[in-house]
């Protein structure tokens, strides 16, 4: 009885391990590149970008100011006017200079009236001189007093017209085309000679950066940098560099950069710009070959054997237009396929 129980024993055993053995699933085939588009990472040269915060502003601020002192008895303009050179834009008036005026006034017509009273004895004399009852002394007694009295009229007429001009200048005009940004001075204040009472943008608007002396070496007239375009609608994604200022104030170099599509309605408006100082080796590939699922960023690495992997990368945008930079994950010599959406196409 024990061995035909061992012989059962057995022939059960064999047949559940060939049970088992016809219920295991087939291994799954492994995924293989195609022969087309297989990229091999090598590190490139790329420059080295800091986001540094430029200011919105103007080539230059135009000051309008008082030329003489006194009230400002009107001023007609006020934040955020636009306005043309040689505008009107406010008034001083000076009661004094009205009272010298006048006083002048009175001096030129005295001196009028004095120069037409030595032109008339002139006249006289000529006559008598003429008809022998005058010597030529006499004559040339009143030809010299004429000519005096009409010297004192013009040196009073023109004591009256410069009183009258430096009254005048308290018309204040408009230094350049542009936008009103202050007018600290309400109308009625007492106001100096040389006082600004407002301050208006002139010449072009741009961006005004500033940088560290140490990192503004690599920075030259003419570089083109990225700018953040969403911050301000209808800017352009680049900006050059027209101007480095050769001054060094506080260990920052200041520089001004171009911007198509840049207004200059918010003076003083922060923008975000990517300043290069120096380069670097990175890995940089074409999107195409970065999938993105689930917040992650994934490539897919090709074996020797033509075999596909899919691995994780942290990546970072590039500063060429679809182009990605991956930062790790990844390392040169490696050989990577397209994602599979881009395989799919």
């Amino acid at each position: 009885m024990r061995p035909l129980l061992t012989a059962s024993l057995l022939a059960l055993t064999l047949g559940a391990a060939a049970c088992a053995e016809r219920s295991e699933p087939a291994p799954e085939p492994k995924a293989v590149a195609p022969r087309g588009d297989i990229l091999t990472l090598a590190a490139t040269p790329v420059d080295d970008l800091k986001p540094v915060a430029a200011t919105v502003t103007t080539r230059d601020m135009a000051e309008a100011r008082a030329r003489i002192g006194g009230t400002l008895s009107a001023l007609l303009v006020r934040e955020g006017d636009y306005v043309q050179k040689g505008q009107v834009i406010a008034q001083v008036s000076d009661q004094r200079l009205n009272l010298e005026t006048t006083g002048y006034d009175a001096q030129a017509a005295a001196a009028a009236a004095e120069a037409a009273r030595a032109e008339a004895d002139l006249a006289r004399v000529q006559t008598l001189y003429d008809k022998g009852f005058y010597a030529k002394a006499r004559l040339d007694q009143a030809t010299a007093a004429a000519r005096a009295a009409q010297g004192q009229a013009d040196a009073a007429r023109a004591r009256r017209a410069a009183s009258a001009e430096l009254g005048a200048q308290g018309v204040i005009l408009a230094p350049s085309s542009g936008r009103i940004l202050t007018a600290p001075a309400p109308a009625g204040s007492v106001v100096a000679a040389g006082q600004s009472v407002a301050t208006l943008t002139s010449g072009q608007p741009l961006l005004r950066l500033e940088i560290p002396e140490g990192q503004a070496r690599s920075l030259h007239v003419g570089d083109r940098l990225p700018v953040a375009a969403d911050e301000l609608p209808g800017l352009a994604a680049t900006g050059t560099v027209i101007q480095i200022f050769p001054a060094i104030t506080a260990g920052q170099v200041t520089a001004d950069l171009a911007v198509d599509g840049l207004r200059a309605d918010l003076v003083g408006q922060r923008v975000g710009v990517k300043v290069k100082i120096g380069e670097r080796q990175a890995l940089v590939v074409p999107a195409r070959y970065v999938a993105r699922r689930f917040g992650l960023d994934f490539v897919r690495l090709v074996a020797a054997d033509r075999s596909v992997t899919e691995i994780a990368v942290q990546t970072a945008p590039a500063a060429q237009s679809g182009m990605v930079e991956i930062l790790s994950g990844a390392q040169p010599g490696d050989r990577l396929a397209p994602s599979l959406a881009e395989a799919a196409r």
